[in-house]
């Protein structure tokens, strides 16, 4: 039976509640204000670089989709922040390059500081209406919460910054355990915190692939959240 909603106030209260339930961050719990092509477009154009947020937008996709998965196995988790920076990094410099726009900068290691940083406020991000509420029945539930996310280390942030940590008794995120969805290994990692099996648990997530599919095949209850 697939479970198939478009928001999270759409799943049926005949669902059983688990023991514990995992949620994807971005295109979950909250999505990017603008779109990613227009953020890139405005902070480049304050480095003098003017280019077609539409054009940024659909490279910037194509170079994340292309890209090797966002974990370092081996690393120091000391380490891990500063690769987590150059993977971004180059997937912006593919994305500039790809729009004739790469040797225009003046200073691209100044602007790419900016962008990065920007991405930890509250102002890169929306929580999507139905969030709050779903949460806040959850937790009322008892039912314990935790973010399972392919995203890096800045999700610490971003969650305080949202007012959304409160919500959560963990976070998994893959470079922190060796492991990207939609390999089981990830949905272990999550579920051992909590000492449970994964029949007991539910994961939702907005990828068909990585989040319906992966928790599918961790033996996880997935619900594919679509929210197109």
């Amino acid at each position: 039976m697939q479970h198939h909603y478009s928001t999270l106030l759409d799943i049926p209260s005949s669902l059983s509640l688990p023991k514990v339930i995992c949620l994807d961050a971005v295109g979950t719990l909250f999505g990017v204000r603008d779109s990613v092509g227009n953020i890139y477009s405005e902070v480049a154009s304050k480095y003098g670089v003017n280019c077609s947020p539409e054009l940024l937008n659909k490279y910037f996709y194509a170079a994340f989709q292309n890209s090797a998965p966002c974990i370092f196995p081996g690393t120091p988790t000391s380490d891990i922040p500063q690769r987590e920076y150059q993977w971004w990094r180059e997937i912006n410099r593919q994305t500039f390059t790809a729009v004739g726009a790469w040797d225009q900068f003046n200073d691209f290691d100044l602007f790419f500081q900016e962008l990065y940083r920007y991405f930890t406020t509250p102002d890169a991000w929306v929580i999507y209406p139905d969030v709050i509420p779903t949460l806040t029945n959850w937790q009322r539930s008892r039912v314990e919460l935790a973010v399972l996310s392919n995203f890096d280390s800045r999700l610490y942030t971003v969650l305080k910054a949202l007012d959304l940590d409160k919500y959560f008794s963990t976070v998994t995120i893959s470079t922190e355990v060796s492991a990207a969805k939609p390999q089981s290994e990830i949905f272990n990692a999550a579920l051992s915190k909590y000492q449970c099996l994964p029949q007991f648990a539910w994961h939702i997530g907005d990828s068909l692939e990585e989040d319906y599919l992966g928790a599918s095949s961790a033996g996880l209850t997935a619900i594919w959240l679509n929210r197109n």
